[in-house]
């Protein structure tokens, strides 16, 4: 514990379990113990965020008893990727971070041979209920807490575009791009629905800051 404690720690922090979550450091086995940590602590998450982001904290937004937004900022650059200025959960704003750093930034130069610039998104915050394919539920949507956030597709530096809506269905590189970053997405979120779930989701992903785990 003394080591721990010096200064001079010769631990990197993704391994030093008293350094919070830097979204930047590499992933460690302490890593998701930090980011569960930083998402249920307001300052600790501000302050992961704030050096991953370009972000305003703002106040509390409470709309009723089931629908606001706490720990709520505004982000209108995650990373390298800008995303059009939206409000959201400081949660939420996390889970992509940490979702752009490691996995859509290395996987488009992996699969892409280039980077992301833009995430293209159609909402966090949103006072309704669970949309079904048949009829509303009667549950409230996480949307009503913008404790999730719905992404259709992104751009590229070499000026490539990839939409859900388009690329999601066959063998194309557009499609491996997007499925294998749906599958990573899964390691930051809670739930992750795609296409694959039901035809509400054809054209983006639900990404779901708290879940049990689903990836579909």
């Amino acid at each position: 514990m003394t080591a721990l404690l010096h200064p001079d720690s010769p631990l990197p922090n993704e391994w030093h379990p008293l350094q919070p979550l830097s979204v930047s450091d590499p992933v460690s086995p302490l890593t998701q113990w930090k980011f569960a940590k930083a998402k249920a602590n307001p300052m600790l998450c501000m302050g992961a965020l704030s050096g991953a982001a370009t972000m305003n904290a703002l106040d509390d937004k409470i709309d009723s008893e089931n629908c606001g937004i706490t720990s709520r900022v505004s982000i209108a650059l995650i990373g390298g990727a800008q995303i059009d200025p939206i409000e959201t959960a400081c949660s939420t704003a996390l889970s992509l971070a940490m979702w752009e750093e490691h996995s859509l930034q290395p996987r488009a130069k992996q699969v892409l041979g280039t980077t992301v610039t833009r995430i293209d998104q159609i909402g966090s915050y949103s006072c309704r209920r669970i949309r079904t394919t048949s009829e509303q539920a009667q549950r409230w949507s996480t949307h009503a807490r913008a404790q999730a956030i719905d992404v259709t597709g992104f751009r590229f530096a070499n000026q490539q575009r990839i939409r859900l809506i388009d690329d999601w269905i066959g063998s194309e590189i557009e499609a491996v791009f997007l499925r294998t970053v749906r599958d990573d997405a899964c390691k930051w979120f809670g739930l992750t629905l795609s296409p694959d779930f039901n035809a509400l989701h054809a054209d983006h992903f639900h990404l779901q800051v708290d879940g049990r785990g689903g990836c579909r």
